[in-house]
């Protein structure tokens, strides 16, 4: 497994350090990554659960930057443990102020009425070329791309639009990206939900950043993650091919609404993400 693949998941492995309490560190970078406290805090609830619970929903909000010089604890609030659903609550904790927190609702595998959307029609990740050597290039040209470029040594990502805000283009307000991790993984259900998680937090802001181009993120945006949702609907691999099928049907109000489904290469919706996102103009 490539390093850059192994210390995600490493950071991911969050620390237990007392009965529901549990530490995490922090890539080196600029700020802390949502998508990586949201795989942590995700972790963390994950090893309070019963074994046989399953992941199927989570509502998270980021309430304060992190500082990414710093572990990070995280406290599960064991809410409820019931036959067929548990919930927990995560508060994700730095310098004593909370700087994240999730709901989340695990249930027991059971059979149903089924119905889902079908896979869009378009290229496979065969016919795409990967995204790192562009990100690589940009960090050449522009900082700002630097700290976050490292990210696609671990998950292979191809854009099908072939768009970014980065290369100047106003664009609709849609995008479709293959992922998956590098390397084949273990069967641990934590680091794929974590990796999910980690990769339902790329490129979303951005999205509703593309009918308005390059120019207004240079101009001056202030950009964060406010909030973030996803719904689990079956099992799935992070190494295998999901494609991410991302929109922005709405921005006003100094914020930016996104969702985006995963499907897997054979056609199936495994998860549904939702996120709104701070894109404030910067005041003279």
């Amino acid at each position: 497994m490539n390093s850059v693949l192994t210390n995600i998941i490493e950071i991911i492995d969050v620390e237990q350090i007392e009965a529901n309490l549990f530490r995490g560190q922090c890539h080196p970078s600029e700020h802390v990554f949502g998508g990586q406290v949201l795989a942590q805090a995700i972790t963390a609830a994950y090893r309070t659960v019963k074994q046989e619970h399953q992941l199927h929903s989570l509502h998270s909000y980021f309430l304060r930057p992190g500082n990414s010089t710093k572990p990070i604890l995280f406290e599960v609030d064991p809410i409820r443990n019931g036959k067929s659903f548990s919930t927990r609550r995560v508060t994700a904790i730095q310098n004593g102020k909370a700087i994240f927190t999730l709901s989340s609702s695990w249930q027991k595998a059971e059979t149903g009425l089924i119905h889902s959307q079908p896979l869009p029609d378009l290229l496979p990740p065969d016919a795409l070329r990967g995204d790192l050597e562009t990100y690589k290039a940009l960090s050449q040209e522009q900082n700002e791309f630097a700290r976050f470029a490292f990210r696609f040594e671990a998950i292979d990502s191809r854009s099908v639009e072939r768009t970014s805000i980065a290369q100047g283009e106003s664009h609709p307000p849609y995008k479709n990206t293959w992922l998956r991790a590098r390397d084949r993984l273990d069967d641990e259900p934590w680091i794929h939900l974590g990796l999910l998680a980690y990769m339902s937090d790329l490129d979303f802001m951005s999205t509703s950043m593309l009918p308005h181009g390059r120019e207004k993120l240079r101009d001056g945006i202030q950009g964060a993650s406010l909030d973030h949702s996803i719904w689990f609907h079956r099992p799935f691999r992070a190494d295998d091919w999901l494609l991410f099928s991302k929109e922005s049907p709405h921005a006003g109000g100094a914020r930016g609404f996104v969702r985006g489904k995963f499907f897997t290469r054979d056609g199936h919706l495994v998860a549904t993400a939702a996120q709104e996102c701070l894109i404030r103009p910067n005041t003279p």
